[in-house]
């Protein structure tokens, strides 16, 4: 009988485990944006819904790669969220003007209180149309740039009480907070913004002052600071270091670079935000 339970064992062994089925690609969707079609790159899980949906936004560096239409750390984020059963949609604001990285430019050519936020609300309008969208549960998700452009458009004059629902929650990874603090920032939508303390691309200090400062008369903000991490923290397998001058899909200055903690604690407060 022993014998007999160890070649079931051995057999049970002998079969490889059965592959997880594999996750849905992206599909581009064109979407009208006042001037512009704003291309977008969509996953969504497979089935009817009505499906969670995310906005997701890039950072300065752009959506796409030289050879691939979502960049790791985005497409890693989104595959996340794709087997959580969000669906997320992601504009790509600089590829759809034909324009490459814009970390380096003074002057921004894609204005992000401007241009950003008409892609943010233009993406909204598309998926309102969508049978599959659970249209009362439509969050923001933003890194960098995209996360500044996040807090603009979560700001109470920015809602159009249109009779429609409005955004469900936001998250907002590193942002530049210091217009956002010297003008007042509140949020009309729970937001959580989520940063390192050793960040010395954006100021860590600057966020902690603006959601301290919408408290009272804002909905729920919350900031999330981890003491060791830098900038881009929540990217995988990126070894911490400083900038290089030649790099410029991202910022001039500083430092980046993966923070396991972080990025494993990240991803939990994501998963809980957004199920809110």
């Amino acid at each position: 009988m022993r014998l007999k339970s160890v070649f079931m064992c051995l057999a049970m062994l002998a079969v490889p485990a059965a592959a997880a089925a594999p996750l849905p690609a992206p599909r581009q969707v064109e979407i009208p944006d006042g001037n512009v079609t704003l291309h977008a790159q969509l996953y969504r899980p497979d089935g009817d819904g009505p499906f969670p949906t995310v906005i997701a936004l890039h950072g300065c560096g752009g959506l796409a790669g030289r050879s691939e239409a979502v960049l790791p750390r985005y497409r890693d984020w989104a595959e996340q969220l794709l087997t959580s059963g969000h669906a997320v949609l992601l504009p790509d604001s600089y590829g759809s003007r034909e324009l490459g990285p814009q970390c380096r430019i003074r002057e921004h050519q894609v204005q992000t209180r401007r241009a950003r936020v008409a892609d943010i609300n233009a993406a909204r309008q598309w998926l309102v149309q969508q049978k599959w969208v659970a249209k009362s549960r439509i969050s923001l998700i933003g890194w960098g740039n995209g996360a500044a452009a996040l807090l603009w458009a979560v700001r109470p004059q920015m809602w159009s009480r249109n009779g429609e629902p409005d955004f469900r929650s936001a998250v907002a990874f590193y942002p530049d907070c210091r217009t956002s603090f010297g003008l007042g920032w509140s949020a009309r939508v729970p937001t959580l913004v989520l940063i390192g303390a050793r960040d010395d691309v954006t100021s860590s200090s600057a966020c902690h002052q603006m959601v301290d400062g919408a408290h009272g008369r804002s909905a729920l903000a919350k900031i999330v600071v981890y003491p060791e991490a830098y900038h881009d923290f929540d990217r995988a397998n990126l070894p911490l270091h400083a900038v290089a001058a030649s790099d410029a899909e991202i910022a001039e200055r500083g430092h980046i670079g993966t923070d396991a903690d972080a990025r494993k604690d990240a991803q939990k407060q994501v998963a809980e935000w957004l199920s809110r």
